[in-house]
């Protein structure tokens, strides 16, 4: 092209924007947007490869490594005591060569002296509710091998973490090593919320979680995740089989994760035949009534019992024991045929009509709506256990609090099963993105919710996000991507429950659409599944998978802190004659983040119409104007009239006559 022609072309381009702007809007607002950062493709900034493709799911190569576990663990209900021994079979999948292995030993965080004791306040939810125990583990006879030969190695403990530093690496590519170790601690009253025990009037409830040294993950992104266990984040595991049993006082009734192998020696006759009836049942079955509680006869005449359980490729386990235990049981039905046990115990106080009479056939529903809506619940049993834990969720067991009721007690329970899908299946690393399990099962509780009894639960009124949308952008509310233990307590709730939350739902209402957002949700879950994501494994996965850009959603919303606010800036009439053709309605985009515009345009007549625009309007404008046609005359028109949008201020989205 020739100089003059490009002066040319320059001259014209510049007549044309200007133009535009003096019909679309002669005084634009001052506006905090830039679509030029929002809309910027530059938001991956490494490529696929074989370990994590490009489209957000597993590569060709990915590898993880794997821990199988035998531990027999024994309870002391008069010193409050576990103790026990665990064997651990780690194999190392990696291409890299091991000289050394690290160790979650989350039981030292109540240690007086640990560094999670020093960062949390007495009464603080996350620590040990300002109780002065001898806790944390001790920890003796750590032996380690290969091929049944010892290996000669050193050993260190630094807080929630031990090394075993090996004299010779643990080999690349299926190298397998064995540990040994007998361990054992006090249960705190409140273990950040998450274990403890709890005095009821038949007996103590004791339920047991982070009870055994774990090996640490080591992934293709960081190698060795190693973060303390502080106590606001939560866990980060490898996946593998669990077996192990724990003995207790025999008036006790343990249940836990996985299946129970030996119930014909820990039941009574009358209760194995009714735990039996219950695989069996679609209505609630007592095992042990509340009226049977205080009879001696609904335990075996025995000193103590050993309770077996077994877990396949899962990464945790957890338990409860006590003697004041209501025992109820019913079947769960699964998409594939397959049936599952939910159990439900409690003591004698929570179990009236409006309480955890009801428990089972609220774990029963919940896990039904998952297995059918998103991925098959792969448990043989799903166990709520009612306790001074608030709600706590472990692979196939949760505990929740004692004295819910009504509808929050099916809140609870089915929010702490609906982590059975984040994090259980799907493996985030909870410690360092707590979002990825907290806000996504958030998510799909809301649907669950909606689903449950015909809706006996469902909120009477629809969400107002307009009321809620300064809260989540406050500058001082931090950002969603901040791990938990760098998050303030009061902003935890936001930005690792209701926000990541609100955020799915926004892609999947008024962004993608119900069809494409479940199908790409639904592909993350499966390709994911006993796995170790990444976020932005998520954003890709959810990208390929609807067939969408989101990279300036996700920017705004879950890497940054960016608001919303659009406004009606102009309502001008178009007339021929004297008589109205149409109207030029100007939308402006006054703060970072953008969203599609949804309008409603109501006329003298009293018709009205909502238009919805898609967000691809804001890749390179800050004024949008809607060309209406109507030959009558608009009264008003009103931005997102059903307040389904983060606006922070709605007083700009009216326009009246």
């Amino acid at each position: 092209m020739n100089n003059h022609l490009i002066q040319k072309t320059l001259l014209l381009a510049v007549f044309f924007a200007f133009s535009i702007r003096s019909q679309a809007q002669e005084t634009p607002p001052a506006s905090n947007y830039d679509q030029h950062d929002a809309f910027s493709p530059l938001f991956y900034t490494q490529n696929g490869n074989e370990f994590r493709s490009a489209s957000g799911y597993p590569g060709p190569k990915y590898w993880q490594n794997r821990a199988d576990y035998t531990i027999s663990a024994n309870l002391d209900d008069q010193t409050n005591t576990v103790s026990g021994t665990v064997t651990i079979t780690y194999k190392n999948n990696s291409p890299d060569q091991l000289p050394y292995i690290w160790l979650q030993l989350d039981q030292n965080l109540f240690d007086q002296h640990s560094r999670g004791a020093s960062l949390i306040k007495a009464g603080s939810r996350y620590g040990a509710r300002g109780e002065k125990i001898n806790g944390g583990y001790k920890i003796t006879g750590l032996t380690v091998s290969k091929k049944a030969l010892p290996v000669k190695f050193t050993s260190i403990i630094e807080d929630t973490r031990m090394q075993i530093r090996l004299d010779q690496p643990l080999g690349a590519n299926g190298d397998l090593i064995t540990l040994k170790m007998n361990f054992s601690f006090v249960v705190p009253i409140n273990g950040s919320d998450r274990m403890g025990h709890l005095t009821t009037q038949n007996g103590e409830i004791f339920t047991i979680a982070q009870w055994f040294p774990r090996l640490c993950v080591y992934d293709d992104v960081i190698g060795w995740n190693t973060l303390p266990y502080w106590g606001a984040g939560e866990f980060y595991c490898e996946y593998g089989d669990v077996n192990y049993s724990v003995t207790a006082p025999a008036n006790h009734i343990i249940m836990g994760s996985g299946e129970l192998l030996n119930p014909q020696e820990v039941f009574t006759p009358e209760q194995l035949k009714r735990w039996n009836a219950a695989k069996l049942s679609d209505k609630t079955i007592s095992i042990r009534t509340a009226e049977e509680v205080t009879d001696p006869k609904s335990r075996p005449a025995k000193d103590k019992l050993t309770w077996k359980f077994r877990m396949f490729n899962t990464r945790d386990v957890a338990w409860a024991s006590s003697k004041a235990f209501v025992l109820d049981a019913v079947r769960i039905n699964l998409p594939s045929g397959k049936k599952s046990l939910a159990v439900s115990a409690q003591p004698v106080e929570s179990y009236t009509d409006n309480s955890y009479k009801r428990g089972a056939e609220f774990i029963k529903g919940s896990i039904e709506h998952y297995s059918n809506k998103w991925f098959e619940f792969p448990y043989p049993m799903a166990v709520n256990i009612a306790s001074n834990v608030s709600g706590m969720e472990y692979p196939g067991i949760v505990f929740c609090g004692w004295k819910a009721n009504g509808s929050s007690l099916f809140n609870v329970i089915d929010h702490e099963f609906g982590h059975t899908w984040f994090p259980m299946i799907v493996g985030s690393n909870e410690r360092k993105y707590g979002w990825m399990d907290e806000g996504f099962n958030t998510f799909i509780n809301t649907l669950s919710t909606d689903a449950f009894n015909n809706g006996e639960f469902k909120p009477a009124k629809p969400m107002d996000v307009h009321g809620i949308a300064k809260y989540i952008a406050k500058p001082e509310g931090e950002y969603i991507m901040l791990s938990p233990d760098a998050m303030g307590e009061r902003n935890i709730g936001a930005n690792l429950y209701f926000k990541p939350s609100l955020g799915l739902t926004l892609l999947r209402e008024q962004i993608l659409g119900p069809d494409r957002f479940d199908y790409a949700f639904k592909m993350y879950i499966k390709e994911w599944s006993f796995k170790h994501p990444t976020p932005f494994d998520f954003f890709r996965s959810i990208e390929n998978g609807a067939g969408e850009d989101l990279s300036w959603f996700w920017k705004g919303w879950f890497l940054g802190n960016w608001k919303m606010d659009q406004a009606i800036t102009s309502v001008t009439a178009s007339k021929k004659d004297g008589r109205i053709e149409g109207y030029q309605i100007v939308v402006s985009n006054l703060e970072k983040l953008p969203m599609p515009i949804i309008v409603k345009i109501t006329t003298k007549s009293g018709k009205s119409e909502t238009l919805k625009i898609g967000v691809d309007v804001w890749m390179r404008n800050k004024n949008w104007t809607i060309d209406y046609p109507t030959n009558e005359e608009i009264t008003s028109v009103v931005l997102d009239p059903d307040n389904v949008l983060p606006d922070v201020d709605v007083t700009n989205n009216t326009w009246t006559k």
